[in-house]
């Protein structure tokens, strides 16, 4: 049973570390959540290290300059994993390609210094996928003749942004998983390495091992996430207690007129198959 909390305060005695989720949790792409932001830079400062995990699909050191845009403060974390840093291995091994690269132009530090050559999708090795060229218009069915073909062909895809979607301002977005999801109906073979995949946990709890001095007690790190296929699924994957932040992609079905609805978290958690050890409208202190 998921328990409702109404701040993070409640959780300091049980446990150490915080992995937290980024887009959805601490921005919505467009703007800060303070409140969020405040929550984790509390807790770094009076209990353990937070350890940002993020599906994007770019190394952290290059993420960073737009959380400083967005106005999240570098106080809200001691460390940042994403699933470009995991992403990167799993290129690197294929190098020189030639890859077929899918995503936009921001997406390019995924590959530098990787010595990879490039093609388009009858002439690649295999494909890497960050999400569609322009997330603004394009959905996975702008893919599917070029998808069939690579498919055809026996590309592995490999896609360094498991999300479907985010929500961007009032929007939701597709990513690149929605484009795996696609190809991999067709027949596709799809590696990923972000949640909720475990190489991006594994980076994530040698950073807090790193932050501790110690060794990690699994049972005493918290997941936060808004998710259910990234965040929630790769807590329960790892065997890691989570928090399911309700307000980013799912508020529209758990947050009614009188706030979190309990049995509508349950019921939605439970139609994938889920559980979440609390749950929380937003995330705040």
């Amino acid at each position: 049973m998921t328990k409702l909390i109404s701040g993070l305060s409640a959780l300091t005695d049980r446990y150490d570390v915080i992995l937290s989720d980024v887009w959805g949790v601490i921005h919505n792409g467009r703007e800060s959540f303070p409140a969020a932001c405040g929550a984790l830079a509390r807790w770094g400062e009076t209990k353990g290290p937070v350890v940002l995990i993020s599906n994007s699909p770019r190394p952290s050191h290059s993420v960073v300059p737009q959380l400083d845009s967005l106005g999240v403060q570098r106080a809200t974390w001691q460390a940042f994993v994403t699933s470009g840093d995991a992403t990167r291995v799993l290129l690197g091994e294929r190098a020189p390609g030639p890859a077929w690269t899918v995503g936009p132009d921001r997406d390019a530090p995924l590959y530098e210094g990787l010595g990879l050559a490039y093609a388009g999708h009858t002439d690649a090795a295999f494909i890497s996928v960050t999400g569609p060229y322009d997330d603004e218009v394009e959905g996975p069915g702008d893919y599917q003749e070029r998808f069939e073909a690579a498919a055809r062909r026996g590309l592995t895809m490999i896609c360094a942004n498991p999300d479907i979607v985010v929500q961007r301002g009032d929007r939701l977005i597709y990513c690149g998983g929605a484009l795996a999801q696609l190809y991999s109906s067709l027949g596709g073979e799809v590696l990923m390495a972000g949640k909720p995949y475990a190489p991006i946990y594994d980076l994530c709890l040698v950073e807090a091992e790193r932050l501790l001095g110690r060794p990690v007690d699994r049972a005493r790190v918290l997941c936060i996430g808004d998710g259910l296929p990234t965040d929630v699924k790769g807590a329960n994957d790892q065997g890691l207690d989570v928090l399911f932040v309700a307000s980013g992609i799912h508020g529209a079905e758990t947050i009614g007129p009188d706030g979190l609805d309990a049995k509508a978290v349950e019921d939605l958690l439970a139609a994938d198959g889920l559980t979440a050890t609390y749950a929380i409208a937003d995330l705040v202190w």
